[in-house]
């Protein structure tokens, strides 16, 4: 035990936090390939999870994830976008499927292949636009250490609840860099309780209200009929072209997502601040200190963190109108976050601090906010 005020510290890194998370939460299967900089992540899920599949590809690790889902188990796998990219199709047949499970998303630099060693925030429009159709895909950000430890079981549960996979999207830096860690900043995980479909009547495997998610019952159940299917289909799960009811069903898992996916953020406002810093993940860590460097200097900035990204909350749009100016801290070239929020076309009061091949600086944030 502990001394009275004696901190139990560590050295860790994010992937050891994340895989730990989603075991204690209730993911009981975890479906790999090797990919860095997601790697780690595999490697200390084959400690710990209950089922551990290697996969010879990222196409059956998605397949696989897909069965395993249909059977009751709650899957996980990590990538990084050369994988996701083989993935695409297998996610869009369990979002179409209503199938819970979460990837995790290790971002690198691209294009392509890239180089696997540098980091960066290069996937997030590719997420966003992950779906066929321009669906939603739940999509939660790790923004600091203690998050690789606080998001697993909210995108966990949020995949069980809304039936439908999630990303939780990382970078090289949060999963693969060790760092001194004050264990007590650990909270407990309460286990995700699955509800399945307990009635008498004969099972519709996609009934369910607008915006809800059916309840879930895994095949080869002995007392009702499972149907599963990626085609559009009606309640039963039988295959229909564009019937009134198929086309509802399909609307759905749009409007589920939007309308239950948690809006995750934190915002620090300055008083008198006149303009907003706007960031997530790895860079989150940088807007910080050079909010602390302009307040120095005499200049009140406030941060907004993100941390859900897909769908996009309607508190960011209500808070982004309170700002005349506004600046996107984001290791990409193209501003990703802001031209989802923005357009394209970005408007004069927004400034974006970013870059490829090193990390965005907090003096690189203070000088787009100071310009």
């Amino acid at each position: 035990m502990e001394a009275e005020g004696q901190r139990s510290l560590a050295l860790l890194d994010g992937s050891r936090l994340i895989a730990e998370s989603c075991v204690r939460a209730g993911a009981d299967a975890y479906v790999g390939y090797p990919i860095t900089p997601a790697s780690l992540v595999y490697s200390y899920a084959s400690q710990r999870f209950p089922v551990i599949l290697p996969a010879p590809d990222e196409i059956t690790a998605l397949q696989w994830m897909a069965g395993l889902a249909s059977t009751g188990r709650l899957p996980v796998t990590a990538t990084s976008f050369p994988g996701l990219a083989l993935m695409v199709e297998s996610i869009n047949m369990a979002y179409m499927m209503e199938l819970p499970m979460l990837i995790v998303l290790v971002q690198r630099l691209g294009p392509s292949t890239g180089t696997a060693t540098a980091g960066a925030q290069d996937d997030l429009r590719f997420v966003h636009g992950l779906i066929s159709g321009g669906y939603p895909v739940p999509t939660f950000c790790i923004g600091e250490i203690e998050d690789c430890w606080s998001l697993p079981p909210v995108a966990l549960r949020t995949a069980v609840e809304l039936r439908t996979p999630v990303v939780l999207l990382t970078s090289k830096e949060m999963v693969m860099t060790e760092r001194s860690f004050e264990l007590g900043k650990l909270g407990d995980i309460q286990r995700i309780e699955r509800e399945y479909y307990e009635g008498a009547e004969p099972y519709r495997p996609y009934a369910a209200d607008d915006a809800e998610a059916p309840r879930f019952l895994p095949v080869g159940d002995e007392g009702h009929q499972v149907r599963l299917t990626a085609s559009t289909h009606d309640r039963l799960g039988i295959l229909r072209h564009s019937t009134d009811e198929a086309l509802a069903n399909t609307r759905r898992l749009s409007a589920k997502v939007k309308a239950k996916t948690p809006a995750l953020y934190d915002l620090e406002e300055k008083e008198g601040a006149k303009v907003l810093i706007v960031t997530y993940g790895i860079t989150a860590g940088a807007a910080r200190e050079a909010i602390q460097m302009l307040s120095e200097a005499g200049i009140a900035a406030s941060l907004l963190v993100a941390r859900t990204l897909v769908p996009i909350p309607d508190a960011y749009f209500t808070i982004l109108e309170r700002y005349p100016r506004v600046v996107f801290a984001e290791e990409n070239l193209q501003g990703q976050f802001a031209s989802m929020l923005f357009g394209e076309r970005q408007r004069e009061q927004v400034r974006i601090a970013g870059g490829i091949g090193h990390m965005v600086t907090p003096e690189q944030i203070a000088e787009e906010v100071s310009a």
